[in-house]
């Protein structure tokens, strides 16, 4: 018998895919990660139950003889809540809690709960906040059905809560402050990445829990990266610095800057989208975007395209991209042997992490060196010595990749390397 946390969650979760796409044929892989997301909400999956539908039912979503069915499996669970794997209307959701006498949410209700409790600084919960209620304003009297029944739990937790209690026009009033402040967040965000314009930058994307975080840590060496093996474990963008270093010691090292963005999965409510908006616009002045892929995952050629099209919604699909399939540790050999053969057709220039185990980040600091190679060009300079501030500001932007001294003038000769926009300030000092 399984031990129940007090007042823990039962679950019942529900698959109802179109028969004529292609998700009848995963609707196994998606309930599974239906019941990740249902445990990172705290919540233990008690029983599932699918059907494959023409059309959704416009009242209840799924067909009388299955509602009945669901009915008896509630009670014989003992289930507290149930959640579909698609969004429902506010009236499917409102007639499938009055025919069932239980809280019913959706995937979209569930994956903003989650953000609820993981957001952690102001500016997440702001976005949080904001993703919230523009859910819940056509929502409001099913939430009012929620706050008078069911008493909290699952999809009515977090800042959307205590609005619950407010009327349309509060909850309208409220989501016009949180996107001015959003636009506030927006505005210094770009002040912010102005100032390091100049720098070589990385932003990593991808699947949750694909690898994103483990592979900033392992790369940037920094112990304080948060890293959990959860959906959407981190939810604030964090930035650190990495050196890469040229193994045959002819060039100093290279500083860059690499973002861990948060991750994207199947169905992300377009309200968290857009609420995040100002901080997935990290990836759209990124040098370089690392798109990490978990090839554990038997599902890894669809959660690369989700990502992708998420990219190409953000503007950011014309961004420089290299593919970073991790986790390979977790394959056997002649399943590594595959999967090489399988992305070098699919996507070449792609490399293979390891971000924890054996294989380690080589090729991905090799494919690095190269790309900051390409994007920072080379200059020969000649600084005259009375030019000290010129000096010390080469040395600061740029990569400084020889330097000499002319013995009758003492003026400064140096190869640097360094951003476009460092270099247009010194060509007049080219030799």
């Amino acid at each position: 018998m399984i031990d129940l946390a007090p007042h823990q969650e039962r679950a019942i979760l529900i698959g109802a895919p179109l028969k004529r796409t292609n998700a009848r044929h995963l609707v196994d892989e998606h309930l599974e990660e239906l019941g990740r997301l249902t445990d990172t909400a705290g919540a233990l999956v008690v029983a599932s139950l699918t059907q494959n539908i023409d059309r959704p039912d416009p009242s209840t979503y799924i067909g009388k003889g299955k509602l009945e069915e669901l009915r008896q499996l509630i009670a014989s669970t003992e289930a507290t809540v149930v959640i579909f794997d698609d969004e429902l209307s506010p009236a499917q959701g409102k007639n499938l809690e009055e025919e069932l006498g239980k809280r019913v949410i959706d995937r979209a209700e569930l994956i903003l709960d989650i953000f609820a409790v993981r957001a952690r600084s102001a500016e997440a919960k702001m976005q949080v906040e904001l993703a919230q209620l523009e859910y819940s304003l056509p929502r409001l009297t099913r939430m009012w059905t929620h706050l008078e029944k069911f008493r909290g739990g699952i999809g009515v937790r977090g800042p959307g809560e205590t609005q619950l209690e407010t009327d349309r026009r509060l909850v309208g009033h409220r989501i016009k402050l949180l996107k001015e402040r959003i636009e506030d967040v927006k505005k210094t965000r770009a002040i912010q990445r102005h100032g390091r314009s100049e720098e070589f930058r990385v932003a990593i994307v991808g699947y949750t829990n694909a690898g994103k975080s483990s592979l900033l840590r392992s790369l940037s060496g920094a112990a304080d990266v948060f890293v959990e093996d959860r959906l959407f474990a981190t939810l604030d963008p964090l930035t650190r610095e990495v050196t890469l270093r040229d193994e045959s010691g002819k060039e100093p090292p290279t500083r860059i800057l690499v973002t861990d963005t948060v991750g994207f999965i199947r169905k992300l409510p377009h309200h968290l989208v857009a609420s995040f908006r100002a901080t997935l616009e990290e990836v759209l002045d990124a040098s370089v975007l690392l798109h990490v892929v978990d090839v554990s995952n038997p599902s890894w050629e669809e959660q690369r395209d989700i990502v992708d099209a998420t990219l190409a919604s953000l503007g950011a699909a014309d961004r420089p991209t290299l593919y970073v399939f991790n986790k390979m540790d977790l394959l056997d050999a002649p399943t590594v042997e595959s999967v090489r053969a399988r992305v070098s057709a699919l996507l070449p220039g792609s490399v293979f992490s390891s971000a924890t185990g054996k294989g380690g980040t080589g090729e991905l600091l090799d494919a690095l060196r190269s790309y900051v190679a390409k994007s920072m060009p080379t200059l020969r300079v000649r600084v005259p010595a009375a030019e000290g501030g010129v000096l010390a500001e080469i040395h600061r932007k740029g990569q400084v990749l020889s330097s000499e001294q002319d013995l009758d003038t003492g003026d400064s000769l140096i190869v640097v390397r360094a951003h476009e926009r460092s270099l247009a300030g010194w060509r007049h000092l080219a030799e």
